[in-house]
């Protein structure tokens, strides 16, 4: 039975704790101050870079990046020893804030281009791009929206269509992003690296695979996901992605060059 080791056990208790200070001082609040806001939220604060990794969204979230902390961040921490250990889920945690900020940055970009268009050329087909682009196509309010402009656009209809472009863009700028999924994704991609042949396989699907083979197909699922943007999900996929990226190039790096912890 794999042994928790010191880090990975020290991280769980603040995780935990952060977890428990939510429930004292309300979701809310804690999230305002510390999950991860977008730099051009009135929210964002350069503090929540370090704290958005400790933030969970309830009991199963934590749970489930906390079992992966142990299982796999265990088996990292004693091949490369504590501040190796450390060191990797910090920059892998790192790398899932950027490369999520700056997959949203491009997205809010892209609304911004098409809320300017809208507005210097009110039509149908601006709005459908707005509409499918941000992943609203199956929502009522957006399909009787786009119902009542293929009737015919009307001065009030182009003000119900740019406010309600306008309400997705700020719910956009200032949605939080919390979980330690990032760093996990690193731990997997790196456990993945050193222990190929490994059999995982998922609670749902109790199927061993090799860790060379579920993986990638794992880390196909989440670009899939994170391109499309499907109205029912909620999850930051570029975050994911960007710890396993970070971690994945991390350790090519110290099996070229070496580390500083041998």
């Amino acid at each position: 039975m794999l042994r928790i080791t010191d880090v990975a056990k020290n991280l769980l208790i603040i995780n935990a704790l952060f977890f428990l200070a939510t429930l004292f001082f309300g979701e809310k609040e804690m999230l305002d101050l510390l999950a991860l806001h977008y730099p051009a939220s009135p929210l964002f604060k350069p503090l929540q870079l370090a704290t958005h990794f400790f933030m969970h969204g309830g009991v199963l979230h934590l749970f489930f990046n906390m079992f992966a902390l142990v299982m796999f961040g265990s088996a990292l921490e004693t091949i490369w020893g504590p501040k190796r250990f450390l060191f990797f889920y910090f920059v892998c945690a790192f790398g899932a804030a950027a490369l999520h900020m700056g997959f949203t940055w491009w997205e809010i970009h892209q609304l911004e281009g098409l809320m300017d268009q809208f507005r210097s050329t009110p039509t149908l087909a601006v709005f459908q791009q707005f509409v499918n682009f941000s992943g609203l196509e199956d929502l009522p309010f957006a399909q009787d929206q786009l119902r009542q402009m293929g009737r015919g656009i009307t001065p009030d209809l182009i003000g119900n269509a740019s406010g309600l472009m306008q309400e997705f863009h700020d719910i956009k700028v200032n949605i939080p992003v919390v979980g330690a999924s990032g760093a996990i994704y690193g731990l997997l991609l790196g456990f993945g690296m050193l222990f190929p042949n490994a059999e995982l396989m998922l609670i749902f699907l109790p199927i061993p695979i090799k860790a060379k083979y579920f993986i990638p197909v794992l880390m196909g699922i989440e670009l899939f996901l994170g391109l499309n943007q499907f109205s029912w999900d909620n999850i930051a996929h570029f975050a994911h992605l960007g710890g396993a990226v970070t971690g994945f190039f991390l350790i090519l790096y110290w099996r070229k060059f070496g580390s500083s912890w041998g």
